[in-house]
Order: structure tokens, then sequence, then C-alpha cells
């Protein structure tokens, strides 16, 4: 049986972010190859198999929160059932669509993963505002074509807004590419209580 929220989901990400066929190609090292050159191929392979799989993950990111869209806000709330603040929505975007546990709240999430600049952003990336005259008061996940999804304020619910408008313009402050492996070494160096 077809999911169809999900199935509605892709098909509204493949439309707002106006993606056709996708083609991906590989180079097969050959075997008369050096050592150097081999590794820099193998190298090479994994880089690209890292990178397609961020992307994958970006789209399964990217899918859920999709599928969270009308969700009311409630500040503090961490599940669709009782609503979302912004990080309450991003935090449980991304443990359901990709198992990675962010910390709490947006000033948080913005000392996990790595700097990038607007002109960088891709798709699962994540992106900060400053709506509460604090730098890092709001965050929302980078969809692509400008545009970024979140759980904006009280009255309103999850929805896609576009970094464009003046509004959120003059707000950017900065985003995050998170990686899953520094999560791990963070997770796993945290102390205990």
């Amino acid at each position: 049986m077809i999911n169809l929220k999900k199935t509605s989901c892709a098909v509204a990400l493949s439309l707002l972010l106006g993606v056709s066929n996708l083609a991906l190609a590989f180079d097969f090292p050959f075997l008369s190859q050096s050592n150097d050159e081999a590794n820099a191929a193998s190298n090479a392979a994994q880089e690209t198999e890292s990178n397609n799989s961020w992307t994958s993950t970006a789209q399964e990111i990217i899918l859920h929160a999709l599928s969270q869209t009308g969700v009311k806000y409630k500040y503090g709330g961490i599940t669709p059932d009782s609503g979302f603040d912004c990080s309450g929505f991003v935090r449980y975007v991304f443990k359901e669509a990709a198992n990675l546990t962010l910390p709490h709240g947006a000033r948080a999430m913005s000392q996990v993963g790595q700097n990038v600049t607007e002109t960088e952003l891709q798709p699962g990336d994540l992106v900060f505002f400053n709506t509460m005259k604090s730098v890092y008061s709001h965050v929302g996940i980078y969809v692509g074509n400008n545009r970024f999804i979140h759980s904006p304020s009280t009255g309103s619910s999850v929805s896609v807004a576009d970094m464009n408008d003046s509004y959120w313009s003059k707000r950017f402050t900065g985003a995050r590419r998170v990686d899953a492996k520094e999560l791990a070494s963070t997770e796993l160096n945290k102390p205990t209580k």
C-alpha cells in the first residue's frame, strides 16, 4: 500500500525544488593503477558514497518535515500531538527521519555540525534567525530554492517560508550542516550524571 502522505510530500518536494531526472556517474579505477592512485580513487569513492548517503538522509529529513506541515505551534512542544516550537520540530524531524539526536534549543543546535554560508546551503541544513533579539533564537530546515520549513510562532503551524522574504532575509544569522559522526562523538563524550 502506498503511503499517500509521503508520496504527496515527495511530489511537493520535487515541485518545490524543481527536481528533474538525476543521474550519477561512477568512475571505476583500472587494475593497473599504482597504490597511490588506487587509494585516491578509493577515498573519492568513499566520499561520493558518503555524500550520496547524506543526500538520501537529507531527502528523508525533508520529506518527514513536510509531512508535519500544519502541526500547530506550541511553546516547548516536541511532538506532532502536542505541537512544536521551532527547535522541538527540528529535533523531532532529525530523530524520526535520520535517527540523529540534536541538542535542545536553537542556540545549542547552532553549535553542532559545520558552518555553511548562505550560498553553500543544501537541503537538510539547519538555518538560524534572530527573531527575539538573540542571534540564534529561531531554527528551521533548509529545503532548497531559498526556502525553509519551520514551526514559526504562536497562532501558526509548521510551514515553508521564503528566505528572500524581507522579514527572514534581514534576520538570517547563519546555517549549519549536521555531521552524523560529530553528533555521535558528542553524545559519547557527554558527561554522565
